[in-house]
């Protein structure tokens, strides 16, 4: 499904009006239908009580209408206004005159009136307060009602995002709604996919409120959630060559894990041939646990790094390679950074860059202009340091400074974190929905660069394989967290269950662990 700006929708919103006809009213009824349509599959509505908070503009004006259907359906609504009734326009104060003539108790609150005594006898609770717009931090009554309805413990619905959360960052600003479920309209705003706002937003419906598909279906709207392609069926005659061979160069004195997991995710995520270019000192000691990989010892440096001195040597072995992985705790040695801008530059077959393998090519960004397929793997800090920009400027404006890099740069970058981003040169950006905070954790990257190659060797072309890969690197973890919790979850974990996310996937179950977003 794809995901809009506020600004798209609100294009979406105009055109529906002017170019085809349907009047602003109708959007809103549809709306309110939706909400109510949500209320009734979630909690049920007959007999029950429901306190809706309006606020102004339309956000307000769907909870006007989802409060008359609330009645319409048995239930009793009651309706506090956080705006100034006299500043209603529109649909919004044609419903709110609709209630006036029902036998419905709407009124106005004011900074002394949080209803505290009615939010602790409902049954449940309508956000329908600020709406995507917001970009400024919440305040006086508003951010005491929001409080307040944190405090009550009553399921809460939220109309198009939960109020307080930005509609095209996810950032909080200042309190946010805490919501057990979200109806978004037209499509998801960005806010709703990206934390800390998606984690607020409880279970997701989305409503096209009689939107034709070629509005929410535009090419225009670039980003959406990540849902990769099947893995094809594996060669029940292949051989180990058959499900992809890579070479990871990785691996620096005090740096033993990072070798390890990346070399051997791309084993037990389904790849079939592993090697791995690693300091010659180190290998006994990786070899003793990833007995399965093949090692190509590296003369090294005196600080314990691979050395320049093995370039000629590593770009013959690329070639017979699907893909070469460069970075998994390469150290941050300025010879082996010379040596990783010059591979990257010479090496003709797909690349990953991760880790110190992004730093290196930092200094020289523009090495990464390749002719073959590059996947880059940054987290928030080396995002920053590709970009030239602090870390607060890139998490305002994440989509928009992963599709201007990805442009630039003409790579596929996954930037790494909660609901990881996938970018790609088209402008296109995906959002990932897999996975879980117990996976921020050492090593934890290194098992999503190997896991990506994997999906190159067992057939998926490069942008589906970062997908891929991304997604069930999240479902391990998620398997993982399932089986013995978030807390302690180390990177060995997250590599242990990869074969579970593959099997889960490959028989259509890894689906039940991620319902979507609903449709109403």
């Amino acid at each position: 499904m794809k995901i809009s700006s506020v600004s798209q929708m609100r294009a979406m919103d105009r055109s529906a009006v002017t170019t085809y006809g349907i009047a602003e009213a109708l959007l809103m009824e549809n709306a309110g239908l939706a909400a109510c349509t949500v209320l009734e599959r979630e909690l049920g509505i007959r007999g029950k009580t429901f306190l809706v908070f309006c606020g102004g503009g339309n956000n307000g004006g769907d909870g006007f209408v989802a409060a008359r259907k609330i009645h319409s359906m048995g239930g009793s609504p009651l309706v506090f206004i956080l705006s100034d009734p006299g500043t209603y326009r529109g649909p919004a104060k044609a419903n709110l005159d609709i209630l006036s003539r029902l036998p419905v108790t709407v009124a106005k609150l004011d900074p002394s009136q949080v209803p505290l005594d009615a939010l602790t006898r409902c049954d449940g609770i309508v956000d329908a307060m600020l709406g995507t717009g917001i970009d400024r931090e919440v305040s006086g009554l508003c951010a005491a009602v929001i409080e307040a309805i944190n405090k009550s413990g009553k399921p809460v619905l939220s109309l198009d995002i939960p109020s307080g959360v930005n509609g095209d960052t996810g950032r909080i600003m200042g309190c946010a709604v805490a919501a057990d479920f979200t109806v978004t309209f037209g499509l998801p705003k960005i806010g709703n996919l990206l934390m800390p706002g998606y984690a607020l937003c409880g279970r997701l419906y989305v409503s096209h409120i009689s939107f034709p598909p070629e509005l929410y279906e535009a090419e225009s709207i670039q980003i959406a959630v990540n849902d990769p392609p099947d893995l094809p069926l594996r060669n029940p005659a292949g051989y180990k060559g058959s499900f992809g061979k890579a070479l990871f160069i990785a691996g620096a004195a005090g740096y033993y894990g990072a070798p390890y997991l990346c070399a051997m995710s791309f084993l037990r995520a389904g790849g079939g041939y592993s090697c791995l270019a690693c300091p010659e000192s180190m290998v006994p000691f990786i070899a003793s646990k990833g007995c399965e990989i093949v090692f190509f010892p590296q003369k090294q440096t005196t600080d314990g790094s691979i050395s320049y001195e093995n370039k000629g040597n590593l770009i013959a072995l690329s070639q017979d390679m699907d893909v070469v992985i460069i970075g998994p705790g390469l150290s941050l040695n300025q010879e082996t950074a010379r040596l990783v801008r010059d591979l990257a530059a010479a090496i003709d077959k797909p690349v990953i860059i991760d880790a110190d393998g992004i730093t290196a090519l930092s200094r020289d960004i523009n090495i990464l202009k390749r002719s073959a397929p590059t996947v880059l793997t940054p987290h928030l800090g080396e995002m920053a340091r590709i970009t030239g920009l602090d870390t607060a400027r890139i998490d305002a404006d994440k989509t928009g400074v992963l599709t201007k890099t990805c442009r630039d740069l003409g790579s596929i970058i996954v930037l790494k974190g909660a609901n990881s981003l996938i970018g790609y040169p088209d402008g296109r950006v995906l959002v990932n929905v897999s996975g879980n905070c117990g996976m921020a954790t050492a090593g934890s990257g290194d098992v999503l660069t190997g896991t990506i190659a994997a999906m190159m060797g067992l057939g998926l072309d490069v942008e589906s394989a970062a997908a891929k890969g991304v997604f069930i690197h999240g479902a391990a973890g998620d398997i993982t967290a399932a089986d013995s919790g978030q807390d302690g979850m180390t990177a060995q974990d997250i590599l242990k269950h990869l074969p579970k996310a593959l099997l889960m996937d490959r028989q259509g179950s890894l689906r039940d662990l991620y319902p979507g977003i609903g449709l109403v």
